[in-house]
């Protein structure tokens, strides 16, 4: 199942989750009319449904829009710190905490997705995770204590793994969304549990009677969403879990991680519960059930049952074992790990891997295209070996949000003295001589850096740009774009970074594309189809027959049948018209667009560094993930 069609199921899900709610909204008007009917006099029965429907309608619609308006900007820090979630500290001394940061950015890295916020819920003693926001570069990923302190190293990874799903198949925007859907269908429940606890405690309190029993009322009749609350979540996210899981384990060639988590969960007390008043808000976003709660409504299938799924053989009795092993010899993970490495607990940079390929030429991929929409182990070892290849004083100032921003500039400071001193001026014009100077300095220790890291690195830092208020990332990149255009010319590394910041950060602070594109068809979006293949071709051929061999083979894909010339083009520039024309494309026609531009660059054989910063700013356009080149 290629990653197009996991966004296919994710709208089919969204659409049940609509039909869900009208069934839900009509039950609940009738029966609060069914309820207040016995009390009105028969010649005023009609007004009052009339006037009982509004009023239910406009509650319950009210609530749903205003709790997913809420959501809609940073809706992933939001939902992880409702549960008490505690930031991941920009440069952490707890060795759990940066064996936690290297797995997520090792992930992000290897996907070619923006690295999510990080967060964990000291509080929290059982093993569970989950991914919220509304778009990747919105994202936030959760993991409790529990985790931190009793899952190893393979099974962390394979959590992580599992969330990454979510967010690269855009479960997360419709578990958002279905947080809204809930909260205004259980909303008479609240009235009514509101109303029935204020005057109505004191029988001597005949003012309060009346409260009491519209209170009573209303929550009775509000039960009604709570059923549906739950029965939704469970039908929309129940069969999703599955998928996640298989692409856990895709990505990470190997189950004993994922199951590894998945029987602790079963075997250790604390299990997956979480203590959270708010857990039934996110329950069905979690890795693992939050809730003791009724088959019907359980948002996960049974634990036995993804175990089994994922290793065929597993006898059930095994888990009793576990636990009476557990009870003797609490599990630690971090003393797994060094077990397992035969070295003491030591941050991930330690770990032994297969070593970092030297700068080379361009090597060819042939398997290149088959991983775009769809990350395999390769990928993820990829996205591991660019981790620990980055220098730990470049990596330091990444997670560091005072240090990201000159960082950022740095990458983008040209060779020659004069521009260089030139783009100096213009940060220095905008952010005043201290920073300009440490992005001087830091342009020193990137001179070396190899043009593989650049964008691996500036993924690292995107959670520190965020962190930064919505008016610092304005000047961000304006001062950004000023930068590039300082020297009069646009090489492809610069124009990609500039994009990937601007898409960013506009859509984790406006959790939507920044062009708020019309829908387009592959008809209508041909000239700017065309126009996306060209550039493609031309960046990675200086040879006008290579390039134009590669441009028909992208053009057969995209366009099968046709005959359409390659036409001249001024680079990478004239990109800027293409991003608002493919980013609205519907799904099976963003699948061919990405097919076409995959088959134009590998149509020699040979995917250079230009080339794949060039694809990934495409997929990430349109959301799709996309392997680094090593």
């Amino acid at each position: 199942m290629d990653f197009f069609e996991r966004q296919r199921q994710v709208r089919a899900a969204s659409n049940r989750m609509v039909l869900l709610f009208v069934l839900a909204v009509l039950t609940i008007t009738a029966v609060a009319n069914l309820a207040v009917m016995p009390f009105v006099l028969p010649e005023q029965r009609v007004g009052t449904a009339i006037l009982v429907s509004i009023g239910v309608l406009t509650l319950i619609s009210g609530v749903s829009v205003v709790k997913t308006l809420t959501l809609r900007q940073g809706g992933g820090t939001k939902v992880a710190e409702s549960l008490g979630g505690v930031r991941v500290p920009d440069m952490p001394a707890d060795p759990k905490l940066q064996r936690y940061r290297n797995i997520v950015e090792e992930v992000a890295i290897a996907s070619s997705t923006p690295v999510p916020v990080l967060y964990y819920l000291p509080q929290e003693q059982a093993i569970n995770a989950f991914a919220a926001g509304y778009t990747p570069a919105d994202a936030a990923i959760c993991v409790t204590q529990g985790s931190l302190d009793r899952l190893n190293r393979d099974e962390l990874q394979g959590v992580i793994a599992h969330e990454f799903s979510h967010i690269v198949n855009g479960d997360m925007r419709l578990s958002l969304k279905l947080i809204g859907v809930v909260s205004g269908i259980i909303a008479l429940a609240v009235v009514g549990r509101v109303l029935a606890g204020t005057r109505g405690g004191s029988s001597r309190d005949r003012g309060g009677a009346p409260l009491l029993m519209l209170g009573v009322v209303l929550y009775l009749v509000g039960w009604i969403g709570v059923f549906f609350g739950r029965l939704i979540k469970a039908a929309v996210s129940r069969q999703r879990e599955y998928l996640a899981d298989a692409s856990a384990v895709q990505f990470t060639r190997q189950t004993a991680g994922l199951t590894g988590a998945l029987k602790k969960i079963g075997g250790l007390p604390a299990g997956s519960q979480l203590n959270s008043p708010r857990t039934e808000d996110v329950s069905h976003m979690l890795f693992g059930p939050g809730l003791r709660i009724s088959s019907l409504f359980a948002t996960h299938p049974p634990l036995l049952e993804r175990i089994q799924v994922l290793e065929p053989g597993f006898n059930p009795a095994e888990l009793e074992q576990l636990r009476r092993h557990w009870q003797v010899q609490p599990a630690d993970g971090m003393a797994e790990d060094a077990r397992s490495m035969g070295l003491a607990a030591a941050p991930a940079a330690a770990r032994a891997r297969a070593p970092w390929p030297p700068p080379t030429q361009p090597s060819g991929r042939p398997d290149y295209a088959a991983t775009v929409g769809n990350p395999t182990a390769a990928s993820y070892q990829a996205g591991a070996q660019l981790r620990d290849a980055i220098p730990p004083k470049l990596a330091q100032w990444a997670h560091d949000r005072v240090t990201a921003v000159p960082l950022i500039y740095a990458l983008i400071f040209d060779r020659n003295e004069n521009i260089r001193r030139t783009q100096h001026q213009i940060v220095a014009r905008a952010h005043g001589r201290q920073l300009a100077d440490q992005a001087w300095s830091c342009g020193a220790e990137l001179a070396s850096l190899d043009p593989r890291l650049r964008l691996p690195l500036a993924s690292i830092a995107f959670p520190a740009l965020r962190a930064h208020p919505q008016p610092e990332q304005q000047r961000l990149m304006a001062v950004v774009g000023e930068l590039i255009n300082a020297d009069g010319r646009l090489d492809v590394f610069e124009y990609c970074l500039g994009t990937l910041i601007f898409v960013g950060l506009s859509e984790s602070t406006g959790s939507t594309s920044p062009w708020r594109s019309r829908r387009q068809s592959l008809a209508s979006a041909r000239t700017a189809v065309c126009h996306l293949l060209a550039v493609l071709a031309q960046t990675g051929n200086t040879d006008p027959a290579a390039a134009a061999a590669a441009f028909r083979a992208g053009i057969a894909v995209a366009y099968p049948g046709e005959a359409i010339p390659l036409l001249p083009t001024d680079g990478v520039r004239g990109l800027e018209q293409v991003w608002p024309v493919i980013d609205g494309l519907v799904g099976a026609d963003k699948a061919r667009v990405v097919n076409a531009a995959v088959t134009t660059v590998t149509a020699d054989g040979v995917v250079t560094v230009a080339e794949s910063e060039l694809l990934r700013t495409v997929c990430a356009v349109l959301h799709c993930p996309v392997p680094p080149v090593t």
